[in-house]
């Protein structure tokens, strides 16, 4: 089989707990493989908040690749952890992350090699119980009929209130078997179980209601926020993976939380409100990772990292601590207008200079504002002059494609956009090797956004306007040499779409795909849109709808979307007034820096904004002898 090492275990900062002496135990993955899922902050993060408290243990597992998988069917051998190769069967939950609708398959993979039903109905009182989380779980309705619950929102006090209920209930005999312990977290009001509601739709095809079928079971299910990060510095002690991965370096959340209010951005959305890390706070947590792991550099991580209010601060303390050890720092894709020289200067100062990551999103000024991403080509323009001016080379640009009132021109103006970085970068660098990298991923209305109403546009479309891109560029004999240009074709798109607002009946299409052989759909080489298509007809036949009647198709106001009854605490008129604004090309403030709009997160959520500046620096580490 293929890299062996990956199903080992026994990496530095992993945990083995005795068995016996837990009595309440996780098994958490991240349905992807080994490579993908070990550097997960948000797997890492439970795993060591679990395996913290006493009588709880918490493992690993990820999907095995199939020439592993038809190995262990050969020999029978089940689904196992890494960290002593139990089987996931033999746990209390089985927890699952999922950032990507594309991992559901996987999910289905890992129960029948576990050996537990694949539909929540058919297990017994000894089987795990499945939990989703992470972002797509925001809308758990296509996989609703093979998970027992799922959890909206942040995980680190949810994995612990539930593990109490657990708890308890093993404590007390497991009185009312698998029922009761569902029944006692569903009424929490925080933990989904979607056997304890039931769908009701109108004779075309759309829901009427989603009504629960328990007394006892609240109407909507809330999302979970935790405050105060510095209470919570996970991980502590980082995963040192074994295997090449694709993130090899040591990574603190700095905030969580976006209020740049990104129409197209379900994390920014769905993750509000804006909250936080200290300056010292993140100093302590790269000071304790550094020493546990090893790594040579840090990522400084979260949805819009230059937009901490203390980032030039953050930057140039890390810096001239980790000068003498040459530890790198990086951030993930800047903004155009939070990136400054001084910034990127620090964050170079100890490592390599690589490339800078741009997201102007749109071509167009007009798209810009629909989208409401407030970035001008002007303000672009001269942030890579500064750049290029100060001995970058190469700068990359990233791009959607298929935005709601999008036409052939918006997105044509990405190549004059590109054009005009080239030109510049000539000009002030006084180079003619100046290189641009155009990269572009096609667009997919999210739940809880105000683009959740908006159609998609067909695989079709999306190709037969990104070859008039491609042709753009590549006919441009003075600069288009100088451009690269990456982009996914139309394909995976559609079917992303039609499982992030997927209802309960596109369930019998993952099941089908499954089937047919269905895995690692987030990889080129393994999806298979024409099984996705096939089994989409098939499945969805019988109920009168079919793939375009979830994707490219325009939602209305007052229609019931599956996910009504999940509340991530944005007001769903709030977000119908935002999605009115973008078809005006209105654009809206972002909310940390001027009076509320009135989303509804802080209020519903009963949260708060939670940011600095602290005033403080990071010190020196002294140096005991």
């Amino acid at each position: 089989m293929q890299k062996p090492i990956q199903y080992v275990g026994g990496e530095l900062n992993s945990t083995v707990k005795d068995w016996e002496s837990c009595d309440v135990r996780w098994a958490l993955m991240y349905p992807d493989a080994y490579e993908v899922g070990l550097p997960n902050q948000g797997v890492m993060i439970l795993y060591e908040v679990l395996n913290e408290q006493e009588g709880v243990l918490a493992e690993r597992t990820y999907s095995v690749w199939p020439d592993l998988e038809a190995l262990m069917r050969e020999h029978s051998v089940p689904q196992f952890t890494v960290d002593s190769h139990r089987p996931v069967k033999a746990f209390d939950v089985f927890g699952l992350s999922f950032s990507t609708e594309l991992g559901y398959t996987n999910m289905l993979a890992a129960l029948d090699l576990a050996g537990i039903p694949l539909e929540a109905k058919d297990r017994g009182i000894d089987d795990p119980i499945v939990l989703a989380g992470g972002h797509a779980a925001f809308n758990p309705e296509p996989i609703a009929d093979f998970i027992d619950c799922a959890v909206i929102g942040d995980g680190e006090q949810a994995v612990l209130e539930i593990t109490a209920i657990i708890r308890a209930w093993k404590a007390e005999g497991r009185p009312g078997g698998r029922e009761e312990l569902l029944l006692r977290l569903a009424k929490t009001g925080g933990v989904y179980v979607p056997g304890f509601y039931d769908v009701e739709y109108l004779p075309d095809g759309r829901i009427a209601r989603v009504v629960p079928n328990r007394s006892g079971v609240p109407w909507r299910v809330s999302k979970h926020t935790v405050m105060d990060l510095d209470e919570w510095p996970y991980p502590k002690q980082p995963l040192v993976p074994l295997a090449e991965t694709v993130h090899e370096r040591m990574s603190v959340e700095i905030f969580r939380g976006c209020t740049r209010g990104c129409r197209f951005c379900q994390a920014g959305m769905i993750t509000r409100p804006v909250r936080e890390r200290s300056i010292t706070g993140i100093g302590d947590m790269v000071d304790k990772g550094l020493k546990a792991t090893g790594f040579e550099e840090v990522g400084l991580l979260s949805l819009s990292s230059a937009d901490h209010s203390e980032i030039a601060d953050v930057a140039k303390g890390l810096a001239d601590r980790y000068e003498e050890d040459k530890i790198g720092l990086s951030l993930p894709s800047t903004r155009v207008d939070a990136f400054n020289i001084d910034l990127a200067n620090e964050l170079t100062r100890n490592g390599r200079r690589s490339g800078l990551t741009f997201a102007p999103e749109g071509g167009s000024e007009r798209i810009r504002k629909v989208i409401n991403k407030m970035v001008s080509e002007d303000d672009l323009i001269r942030t890579v002059a500064t750049a290029y001016g100060n001995g970058w080379r190469q700068v990359k640009l990233y791009f959607m494609c298929g935005l709601p009132t999008e036409t052939d021109d918006d997105v044509l103006q990405i190549a004059d956009m590109a054009t005009r970085v080239i030109q510049k970068g000539r000009e002030v660098s006084g180079s003619g090797d100046i290189r641009c990298t155009v990269s572009i991923g096609g667009f997919v209305p999210k739940p809880h956004t105000p683009f959740q109403w908006a159609p998609q546009l067909s695989a079709e479309e999306t190709d037969a306007r990104l070859q008039k891109l491609r042709d753009k560029i590549r006919g441009d004999k003075k600069y288009g040499r100088s451009i690269g240009f990456r982009y996914h074709d139309g394909k995976p798109g559609i079917v992303e779409g039609l499982l992030s607002r997927g209802d309960r009946r596109t369930g019998a299409v993952i099941r089908a795909v499954y089937e047919d052989g269905g895995r690692f759909d987030g990889w080129r080489e393994h999806f298979s849109y024409d099984r996705w298509m096939a089994c989409a007809d098939k499945a969805l036949a019988p109920y009168g709808v079919d793939v375009d009647w979830y994707t490219t198709r325009e939602r209305g106001y007052e229609e019931v979307l599956p996910w009504d009854h999940l509340d991530s605490g944005l007001d769903k008129d709030w977000l119908w007034e935002d999605w009115q604004d973008a078809l005006d090309e209105t654009e809206v403030e972002d909310c940390r820096w001027t009076p509320c709009f009135d989303c509804g997160v802080c209020p519903a959520m009963d949260t708060e904004i939670q940011i600095g500046p602290t005033g403080k620096k990071l010190l020196p580490l002294t140096v005991v002898k």
